[in-house]
């Protein structure tokens, strides 16, 4: 996706900009997680060292809540478009589009430095066996024989407050973005307005449903042997299937998947 978003001029606008940082973000959460995964499974020696489990956990923490941002910002793109389609080339320029990325970026990577320094200070003693097939906060908090209500409360205060704001942010641009698609009079018009939204429409509920079922439930050994089945989904399923949502689904990706599938027939 992210290839072909480069490469294919006519992909070059504020919604394909954005795809291709939601794909950067699939990316590097799969690749932070899967690798070690599949070398434990096909590992005897089931380990990692504390500072490797302490660089899986940041990233995976500061990749969901960059991920919850860019759906907010997605879902306001959306809404600039189809609400105020005169408007949108000049309040979705280049360099605001640029600004809207690097500030979900920032905001996710730093607060995750937070989260993970109050990880880092709880104490872990005994076996140090991680119920889970990658670094995580709930197993961590489980396995820590320190007092973890800090943390604890912690983790649902940022969880909790970024799921609040980014999904009030999309629940409001397509709250304002139904009224406009039932006021359009033609037809086509809300096809495709209903066509552009669906893809990140479905995005957002296989994200937020999984998501809440992960993190917003008390670490009890039930909630991190469910957590597990819940995680496999997350890490590895959900970064397949955005591109495939979005390639699938949209019309202009798969022109361009096309032409690139062509150009390449035609050079060999």
């Amino acid at each position: 996706m992210i290839v072909l978003i480069k490469i294919d001029s006519q992909l070059h606008t504020p919604m394909y900009f954005f795809l291709c940082s939601l794909s950067f973000l699939d990316l590097c959460f799969s690749t932070n997680v899967t690798p070690k995964m599949l070398e434990n499974f096909l590992s005897e020696k089931k380990t990692i060292s504390y500072i490797g489990c302490l660089v899986q956990c940041y990233i995976v923490i500061a990749v969901v809540l960059t991920e919850h941002c860019m759906l907010a910002v997605m879902a306001y793109d959306r809404y600039m478009a189809i609400c105020n389609p005169l408007l949108y080339s000049s309040k979705m320029s280049k360099s605001i589009c640029i600004r809207l990325v690097i500030i979900p970026y920032v905001y996710g990577f730093l607060l995750s430095v937070m989260e993970t320094l109050r990880t880092y200070n709880l104490s872990f003693c005994g076996a140090n066996e991680i119920n889970h097939f990658y670094c995580a906060d709930p197993p961590l908090i489980k396995l820590a024989c320190s007092d973890t209500y800090s943390k604890e409360l912690s983790m649902y205060i940022v969880a909790g407050y970024s799921n609040v704001q980014s999904l009030l942010i999309i629940l409001t641009s397509y709250m304002f973005i139904l009224v406009a698609i039932l006021r359009s009079r033609s037809a086509e018009s809300r096809r495709k307005a209903f066509s552009t939204c669906g893809s990140h429409l479905t995005v957002v509920t296989i994200f937020y449903s999984t998501l809440f079922c992960m993190h917003l439930r008390r670490p009890t050994e039930e909630s991190v042997e469910q957590g597990k089945m819940v995680a496999v989904f997350y890490t590895t399923v959900i970064p397949m299937l955005n591109p495939m949502i979005y390639g699938l689904r949209n019309k202009d990706v798969k022109d361009a998947l096309s032409k690139a599938i062509g150009r390449k027939s035609l050079t060999k």
